[in-house]
């Protein structure tokens, strides 16, 4: 199964579009943000009438406040692929959630359901004493899982949640085997080709109403701790309760932004499997996506 993944503001999504409108395939994404109903904005989800034309799984799946697992993301996605193969299309994994990534493609630790209780309280404690307490109490059990959450309060939060209430950290758990054999390509631009589109991407969310976007979700679901720890999501929400100006929220959106898609090189880097990395950006990066996508239909090639 072909997979295109890579940093954040890679072009990811207009690649998948473009291939669709040549290629027979559906999209099941892999973005952990781009599952919540009603964050679009902040999200760069596609529209719906670009939905429409190509057919995307695994976005809109539940409300920002209902939780959701990596666990559920596999079994979806998953289903998602073997209906599109059922169909006679080509299921095309597009995302950038490193995580999501490697649980669908190299396998997942069977964990036990959440204790949604257990984990409000460490959001309390996330929320009081900062993410290197949590952090620390997980290097301390596990150092492989405390790489494995890449700073990520929501993963962070899970994994401690599973530690404190069996003994024992997440990489001890027994792992699921995928269904399907996966090949990856990764866009792999330069950074001074990223990175001045990083900040372009924060201004035209602004301008489109990330906002009001934000100021609707709150008013509709004020208790949706898991939804708000997305990039952009949180900073608004700090501008809407008064904390900072609209300019200090753009600012740190622009750094969280830079400093994710940072780490999303970081992980990408190490990522195991069949894998190609492509250097180019913009027009010169569909060309070899296009060509990488021909040749991984074809056994053998890829």
């Amino acid at each position: 199964m072909p997979v295109l993944t890579g940093p954040t503001a890679t072009g990811k999504t207009e690649l998948a579009l473009r291939l669709g409108r040549i290629f027979p395939i559906a999209v099941v994404s892999a973005d952990a943000s781009m599952v919540y109903r009603g964050m679009d904005i902040g999200t760069a989800k596609p529209s719906l009438v670009e939905r429409q034309q190509v057919k995307h799984y695994l976005i809109d799946v539940v409300w920002p406040s209902q939780s959701f697992s990596v666990s559920e993301y596999c079994g979806l996605a998953e289903a998602a692929i073997q209906e599109t193969l059922a169909q006679g299309k080509i299921p095309l994994v597009v995302g950038g959630t490193g995580y999501y990534i490697r649980a669908l493609t190299e396998g997942i630790h069977e964990l036990p359901e959440p204790d949604l209780n257990l984990q409000a309280e460490l959001w309390k404690t996330l929320e009081l004493q900062g993410l290197e307490s949590l952090l620390g109490e997980l290097e301390a059990a596990s150092p492989e899982d405390a790489r494995r959450v890449q700073r990520n309060p929501r993963r962070i939060v899970r994994a401690l949640e599973v530690l404190r209430r069996t003994g024992l950290p997440p990489a001890r758990f027994p792992k699921r085997t995928p269904r399907f054999s996966y090949r990856k390509l990764i866009l792999w631009p330069p950074w001074d080709w990223l990175e001045p589109r990083l900040e372009r991407r924060v201004t035209r969310m602004l301008e489109q109403g990330l906002v009001q976007e934000v100021e609707s979700l709150l008013a509709r679901y004020p208790q949706m701790p898991t939804a708000l720890q997305s990039i952009g999501y949180k900073e608004i929400a700090g501008y809407l309760k008064g904390e900072y100006s609209l300019e200090v929220a753009r600012q740190t959106i622009v750094r969280a932004t830079r400093a994710y898609a940072r780490r999303q090189y970081t992980w990408f880097r190490k990522e195991p499997g069949a894998v190609t990395f492509l250097p180019q950006g913009g027009d010169e990066a569909w060309i070899g996506v296009r060509g990488w996508f021909e040749r991984s239909l074809v056994p053998g090639e890829g």
